[in-house]
């Protein structure tokens, strides 16, 4: 193989590096180990994985000359091995190399396993904007690699994001015991109410500022995307079995929070139960369902969930025609603590995060009644800027990651 061959790759490589903006990080590029030589980034379409990796590169290598960055779902790679080209690279002097979309490389485990043992100082780091394949695959490289997940946007990164520094996450603690006073210093200069409303409806994805009034299409299509090229890239499943998830889908983001009677919906969908539950815990595993239960939930041995909502609030209303308020707040609550807590349904009250806090959810009329002698219970308001004891406004579970 010679330059000619490659030369594209590296042209395109160099200007997605330097046209990159690194004037906002999301919260996970600093938590990565940078240094090891297997690292893959697990997240949903959209969230900012290749944001992410590229502003690493600019950041960190002055000498582009040793890295290569360059996507699987390039043409490229219909006629060519992706092993000639990293012999090429490391040949040439190159040291990393980032693979973005693996999942669109059948036996991509395998070729990155081969990477780490048959080049003893090459730098591997890999994104896949579906979870499934790589989820799947974590344990073929065993201890070779560190494995970190990239979240939607919390709502703490979103001020961060329209210019109004709040600071790094505060922990859970923290929250409980001091909100009073945080809500009180984050208030001063901002209205954080019409912030939070703009949060709910675009503010997971970074992806709005570039959009506009255009989010939502733009989310639609990432939607689609994930169904319709994710899934068969990483799944044996036939274009009847689409049709069938996305059915699903827009059946469920209608009904949440759906304590749903499984049978009745595999009816509707002309489905059974083993295929009705694979398809629930595909739609859950890329990202666009979040499944809820008294216990945490094996996804690949899947039985009846006791909720489920749509993953965060902009699915709401990317995939709704009628926004229910109770749900939307239940729904940015669920998605914010999962991220950083254990959260299982309680016999009373709505939330129990970490076995141990105990969280009802509601409007600014919300009273501790369902939850009155439980210890160590706590109100989420929504429509309030600051609390007051145990009464703590929703937008504040926004800031713990």
């Amino acid at each position: 193989m010679d330059y000619s061959e490659v030369e594209q790759l590296y042209i395109i490589s160099d200007r997605k590096i330097r046209e990159v903006d690194t004037s906002f990080h999301r919260y996970l590029y600093d938590q990565i180990n940078w240094n090891n030589r297997i690292i893959g980034i697990k997240g949903n379409g959209g969230v900012g994985k290749t944001t992410l990796v590229l502003q690493h590169i600019k950041e960190a290598f002055p000498d582009r000359s040793k890295v290569l960055y360059v996507r699987l779902d390039n043409m490229w790679f219909k006629t060519h091995d992706l092993m000639e080209l990293v012999e090429y690279h490391y040949t040439h002097g190159g040291t990393h190399v980032y693979l973005d979309e693996v999942h669109h490389l059948r036996g991509w485990a395998n070729y990155i396993k081969g990477m780490y043992d048959d080049y003893n100082d090459l730098f591997v780091v890999y994104t896949g904007s579906s979870m499934l394949e790589i989820s799947q695959r974590e344990t073929d490289l065993g201890r070779r690699q560190r494995v970190y997940t990239l979240n939607g946007m919390s709502f703490r990164e979103f001020l961060n994001f329209e210019g109004y520094s709040v600071g790094k996450p505060i922990t859970l603690d923290q929250l409980l015991t001091n909100h009073v006073q945080i809500a009180s210093d984050l208030c001063k200069g901002k209205k954080i109410l019409p912030l939070f409303d703009a949060y709910l409806q675009h503010g997971c994805y970074p992806f709005y500022r570039e959009e506009g009034d255009s989010f939502l299409e733009r989310l639609h299509g990432v939607i689609l995307h994930v169904i319709e090229n994710d899934l068969p890239q990483v799944e044996d499943i036939s274009y009847t079995t689409i049709e069938k998830i996305k059915r699903m889908l827009m059946i469920l983001a209608e009904r949440v929070p759906l304590m749903p009677k499984m049978a009745e919906l595999y009816r509707e969908l002309e489905t059974n139960r083993e295929n009705g539950n694979k398809m629930l815990a595909l739609l859950t595993k890329a990202g666009l369902l979040a499944l809820y239960s008294h216990e945490i939930i094996n996804l690949n041995s899947l039985n009846k969930p006791d909720k489920i909502y749509l993953n965060n609030p902009n699915l709401m209303y990317c995939l709704s025609t009628h926004i229910d308020k109770g749900t939307l707040r239940e729904t940015f609550f669920y998605d914010q603590m999962r991220n950083i807590s254990e959260v299982l349904l309680p016999k009373k009250g709505d939330f129990m995060v970490n076995r141990e806090y105990l969280f009802e959810v509601g409007g600014k009329g919300k009273t501790f009644e369902q939850i009155k002698d439980e210890p160590k219970s706590y109100l989420a308001v929504g429509d309030i800027e600051t609390g007051h004891f145990n009464r703590i406004p929703l937008w504040m579970f926004g800031l713990l990651y």
